[in-house]
């Protein structure tokens, strides 16, 4: 009986909480944007650009420096307009030659030098200074025309995500402007032929063209009309150094690399030598001789070389004729001549007339001398062979 009640007042309170889920909840579609992708995501003004687009204008997105046509339109944002000198006097230029300029509160860099040019002030109130921006996302403006309100009709614009801490100020008389009792934060001025337009905020940028009437604050701002070029401008995302050195200098990169490739290449240790290693095993006795010899010959000393192979004759035929030392020279060239069988007169010019010869003559006599002592050792060691 106990268990029942207990399983009773279990079923009733899961019954309670059930039926007071289904009266206190309710299901609804609710659309969620999707993350960005593709251009969207890496190009900030890819959505105004689509608008311009689809109202008959020719827009363009880049991160480095140009300029679009006279009577063209120039958006700049998260751009420096200080870090170069040249490149705000040729945006000027073109301005007073007759262009559009809209530039937004990203603009950094150089305002004392933007400000006198455009007559444009970026005021910062003070605390205790003017009525302050009211604490809210987006802003309802007037529309100014010649420092005057427009007709009621169609002359408010919602702006959100304005600067709360800023106003637009200027000496000049704009042409067109956005305002409410906390001061103007949509101003365009007219320098030379052209005109400059300065917003208080950044309202084109990714999804912000979809907040408030930021479409026909753009239309507005650039003056837009069918046919016109906008060209976007921008510097807050700009690309490594090294993309843009592929980007403006990559055949040079391809040459450095292949020249540096090569010179590795050459550097590096190889696996093996460059040719094949020489036996290590000793010369023999004949091979030092005759690279001694051919030493001698190259270097200039021939003169010793030859008297080395007098000396080396001489010896070869006192050992084979007594007293041959003791006889004069003819009788030795005559011993010579008998046992070799050369002629005697070119045994003896070989062994007394070295200096007078050229060095091919040298070989020759070299030659000469090392035969006639090979003939005498060789029949010397014939007899001797013979009487044992």
């Amino acid at each position: 009986m106990k268990r029942r009640l207990l399983w009773a007042g279990a079923l009733a309170s899961v019954a309670a909480i059930v039926m007071w889920a289904a009266t206190n909840t309710h299901w609804a579609d609710l659309k969620v944007p999707l993350p960005l992708r593709g251009e969207a995501l890496t190009n900030p003004f890819y959505a105004a650009q689509r608008f311009a687009d689809r109202l008959g204008a020719r827009t363009s997105w880049r991160r480095d420096f140009t300029l679009p046509p006279p009577n063209a339109v120039l958006v700049l944002s998260g751009w420096n307009w200080g870090v170069n000198a040249g490149r705000s006097r040729a945006i000027e230029r073109w301005v007073e030659d007759g262009g559009r300029l809209v530039v937004d509160s990203t603009l950094i860099g150089g305002e004392e030098d933007f400000e006198d040019w455009s007559g444009i002030v970026y005021e910062f109130r003070e605390e205790d200074a003017g009525k302050p921006l009211e604490d809210k996302r987006c802003h309802e403006l007037l529309e100014f025309v010649e420092g005057r309100p427009r007709a009621p009709e169609g002359d408010r614009y919602t702006l959100c995500n304005l600067d709360a801490d800023a106003h637009l100020r200027t000496e000049r008389d704009p042409a067109w402007a956005l305002g409410d009792t906390s001061g103007i934060h949509v101003m365009r001025v007219r320098v030379g032929s052209g005109s400059v337009t300065a917003i208080n905020g950044s309202p084109f940028r990714y999804r912000s063209l979809f907040d408030g009437d930021h479409g026909a604050v753009f239309v507005s701002a650039t003056q837009l009309r069918r046919g016109d070029e906008v060209l976007f401008l921008t510097e807050d995302n700009y690309p490594s150094l090294l993309a843009l050195i592929w980007r403006h200098g990559a055949p040079v990169v391809l040459l450095s690399l292949s020249v540096v490739a090569l010179l590795l290449w050459r550097g590096a240790v190889r696996f093996g030598p460059l040719a094949a290693a020489t036996p290590s095993a000793r010369r023999s006795l004949a091979e030092q001789i005759r690279g001694s010899g051919r030493f001698l010959l190259r270097h200039g000393s021939a003169e010793a070389l030859h008297a080395a192979c007098v000396r080396a004759l001489d010896e070869a035929a006192e050992v084979r004729v007594t007293g041959y030392s003791r006889g004069t020279a003819q009788e030795r060239a005559a011993t010579l001549a008998r046992l070799t069988g050369f002629d005697a007169g070119a045994l003896a010019a070989a062994i007394h007339h070295p200096r007078m010869r050229r060095a091919h003559e040298v070989r020759k006599t070299i030659a000469l001398l090392e035969a006639a002592r090979r003939l005498i050792t060789i029949e010397r060691r014939r007899t001797s062979h013979g009487r044992h």
